[in-house]
């Protein structure tokens, strides 16, 4: 055993402020309330010496029963303390209290997927086009292009936010609210970081296993389970599931339709050059399954609106639209409401309401971006 470990101590729960954030009364986002309520106790905590280096926190799932937030709110909190060199994590013993003089001292960590966003999403900025002051990509649209979860993507704003590159308008439940503040910096350790990852996403290492699942336990021609049973078996959210089979669907080796159809087994994930299962027409072709219809509808108006509409302009009702496109009221519904949460529509009520254009927005994200995707086949 070695002298550290033989110093820590577990901070029992009892020991955390007793005063707890009011999240319902704040517009900012529960894990930067909770970042700034556990750092202002570590800093408190360690004038008194109550704590110490080393020391170890409660663990997350004590501290979200605590604070009655998910263990998710919790863990997104922890990072951004991690950040400004507070705590540091090291698997099997927990999260610990700093040395503030030398944060990460005796704690070597591989890149995280988080820091791997951050610069991926420095390298949208410096090459998106995007001007200061400006309204730039949702976490949401962001987390398509470069291909990452947008829980990922939100810790990566969050984290620009603390450089003074981004800034947040604290609009809870509204995306389009970070704003470029400043153009980030790249140096060169970090191009040459981003240009050598090359660790395996979690999203790839479902996709290894749920190939070699479905070899040894499904025929071709078989109905694959539902994403949810799958997620489940592998302990990982439905989201990974459905980025992993969208990966099947791009190599053929799934053919994909929502609905009572489901998802059927086209080719041997081990060995995808054979097939013996020839395609339905009642199945889409395996391009078209990847993205939902009101994605493709919303790529759809985005052009509209680039090529016949200008800031200010008052788009056609969702009616017009849905006669225009030939889609349902509901799939343009839902398409307006990601352009808006991307700042680049909005909406107004009443007599002389309607749905209002506010930028030019961007088209093709998807594909604009693949050159500097974490995971190049999320895309």
């Amino acid at each position: 055993m070695s002298d550290t470990s033989l110093k820590q101590r577990k901070i029992t729960i009892n020991e955390m402020p007793s005063e707890i954030p009011d999240f319902e009364q704040s517009f900012e986002s529960k894990d930067s309330l909770i970042k700034k309520w556990i750092t202002n106790w570590i800093l408190s905590a360690l004038s008194k010496k109550t704590i110490k280096e080393n020391d170890i926190l409660p663990g997350k799932s004590e501290l979200s029963s605590y604070l009655g937030v998910s263990i998710g709110t919790v863990q997104n909190a922890i990072r951004y303390v991690e950040d400004e060199g507070l705590l540091k994590s090291k698997q099997k013993i927990g999260t610990m209290i700093s040395n503030m003089s030398n944060p990460f001292s005796g704690i070597k960590k591989s890149t995280s997927k988080r820091e791997k966003a951050i610069l991926a999403i420095k390298k949208v900025i410096l090459h998106g086009g995007y001007k200061v002051g400006k309204n730039i990509p949702s976490t949401r649209k962001m987390s398509e292009q470069i291909g990452i979860s947008q829980n990922t993507a939100r810790l990566a704003y969050e984290y620009l936010c603390s450089e003074g590159v981004l800034e947040s308008k604290q609009l809870r439940g509204n995306d389009s609210n970070w704003i470029l503040k400043s153009f980030p910096v790249v140096s060169k350790d970090e191009n040459l970081q981003f240009e050598s990852i090359s660790a395996d996403t979690l999203v790839d290492k479902i996709e290894k296993e749920l190939k070699l699942y479905f070899a040894e336990n499904f025929q071709i021609g078989d109905k694959i389970p539902p994403h949810e049973e799958l997620a489940k078996k592998l302990n990982v959210s439905v989201k990974t599931v459905h980025d992993s089979i969208s990966n099947m669907v791009k190599e053929g080796i799934i053919i994909s339709r929502r609905g009572r159809y489901g998802s059927i087994l086209a080719r041997n994930p081990l060995n995808p050059a054979f097939t013996g299962f020839k395609e339905s027409s009642i199945f889409a072709r395996a391009e078209d399954a990847v993205v939902y219809n009101y994605q493709k509808v919303e790529d759809m108006i985005r052009s509209l609106i680039n090529k016949e509409y200008n800031p200010g302009d008052k788009l056609p009702s969702m009616q017009m639209l849905s006669k225009k496109l030939n889609v349902s009221t509901n799939t343009i519904r839902k398409a307006l409401m990601n352009i808006a949460d991307d700042g680049y529509i909005t909406f107004g009520r009443g007599r002389y309401g309607g749905t209002f254009v506010v930028d030019k927005p961007l088209t093709n994200e998807r594909q604009q971006y693949q050159w500097l995707s974490i995971n190049p086949d999320y895309i």
